[in-house]
């Protein structure tokens, strides 16, 4: 029998470590929205409202540190960075779409 100790320890729930890689005030919605498509950072500055600068760069710049996404140079004039979902993040996404069906 799994006591309740068990179903938060980060050793025994994977889910745990999942939370904490996406916990944040803008974490979840930057996912989100770069599931849709990559993401420019005035566009996301646009589209989460309440963001600031300096909290998008930190929380983009966590999602880099685990993984989750990563920043391309876009070779363009003028040039411009785009944030993607690494192939890990993309792994996320069934993940999400089950948890979407059970709301």
């Amino acid at each position: 029998m799994t006591t309740k100790k068990e179903l938060v320890d980060n050793e025994t729930c994977p889910a745990q470590g999942l939370l904490k890689l996406l916990s944040g005030k803008w974490k979840p919605e930057i996912f989100r929205l770069a599931v849709e498509s990559p993401l420019r950072f005035s566009s996301l500055l646009r589209q989460i409202e309440g963001s600031n600068r300096q909290t998008l760069s930190v929380a983009l710049r966590e999602l880099e540190e685990v993984g989750l996404l990563e920043k391309n140079v876009v070779q363009q004039k003028p040039l411009h960075i785009e944030h993607s979902l690494t192939e890990k993040g993309k792994l996320l996404v069934p993940v999400f779409k089950q948890l979407e069906s059970l709301g």
